[in-house]
């Protein structure tokens, strides 16, 4: 019998892994991008760890994607898959906050847009467990 949020975890997976691919290469651009902004004399120190931290729950989001894809039809798996989910947006939005906190902007939209997927992935990780 196949897991009810199969679906959802491996369509969901497949996106993030792609996501945090892309994720990671768009961090190393920023990372360029506040070298030149720290070269013109802007203070980047938050800037900098915003853009770790992107780096990081990148990395995270491709691991969690695999562990979607991996997994999406073991239910024995599911907390496990909607444990990276959590960790996905915990990320995100700890991202987000040091961008602001540095001098950014918040834009509801964006953040939003970005915790779409991670709350699909956990939607297809519970629909897993029922």
């Amino acid at each position: 019998m196949e897991a009810k949020g199969s679906g959802f975890l491996k369509v969901t997976g497949i996106i993030m892994i792609v996501g945090g691919a892309l994720g990671i290469i768009l961090s190393l651009i920023a990372i360029a991008g506040v070298a030149i902004l720290a070269a013109a004399g802007a203070s980047s120190g938050l800037l900098y760890l915003s853009v770790v931290i992107s780096i990081v729950g990148a990395v995270l989001e491709m691991v969690a994607g695999i562990i979607g894809v991996k997994n999406c039809k073991n239910t024995e798996k599911a907390s496990t898959c909607l444990m990276w989910g959590i960790i996905v947006i915990a990320c995100s939005i700890l991202s987000n906050i040091i961008a602001v906190v540095a001098g950014g902007e918040f834009n509801v939209s964006s953040m939003l847009i970005g915790m779409i997927l991670p709350v699909l992935y956990i939607v297809g990780a519970i629909r897993n467990k029922a």
